[in-house]
């Protein structure tokens, strides 16, 4: 009986063993392939979809928006970051290259139209008369389609931002990960 015991130990252990050799084997293929995966080039399909939305939702409300701002190149992103820094203009973003959601395709900024198609950022504008801010009506419509806002972050507000991240870091992203990694 002990070593009928002893040879079922040795084979599960062999088996688990085994088991193991094939996961760890897979994740560092995985972890290979998220290396080699190249920046997005545009927006991602669902945030485009979402920002056609949000226009058109705008307008329902009687709110005319222009999106001033989709994907970023690491290139265009370092450019913004030197702005205000080592480069004319005022600060308009605190992250470099690599760092924003817009260089990822899961970001895009607004602002809002006058009657002559001049770009307005007045936050407290309301021109469909309603008595809310155009501003944080857009902001709103945006987070029903699922959008963060950067309006509601802590420290640096970023009013005209909306993004959505499907769960994933700047951190993640960088090493690869992209949104059809986690979704169902």
């Amino acid at each position: 009986m002990k070593q009928l015991k002893t040879a079922f130990s040795v084979l599960f252990l062999l088996v688990l063993g085994g088991f193991s050799f094939i996961w760890i084997q897979r994740e560092m293929e995985f972890r290979e392939e998220l290396k080699q995966r190249p920046m997005p080039s545009g927006l991602h399909p669902i945030i485009e979809e979402k920002r056609d939305e949000l226009v058109r939702l705008a307008s329902a409300a009687g709110i005319d928006i222009i999106i001033t701002d989709g994907f970023r190149s690491r290139d265009e992103q370092d450019r913004l970051h030197a702005q205000g820094r080592s480069a004319p203009g005022n600060v308009v973003t605190q992250v470099q290259g690599g760092g924003s959601y817009h260089n990822y395709g899961l970001a895009i900024d607004f602002a809002l139209r006058d009657g002559n198609g001049g770009v307005v950022w007045d936050i407290e504008r309301d021109v469909n008369g309603n008595g809310e801010s155009d501003w944080f009506e857009v902001a709103a419509i945006g987070k029903e389609l699922g959008f963060s806002w950067g309006g509601d972050w802590r420290r640096f507000k970023d009013y005209p931002h909306l993004e959505m991240t499907f769960g994933l870091s700047i951190k993640e992203l960088q090493e690869g990960y992209r949104p059809e990694d986690v979704m169902d």
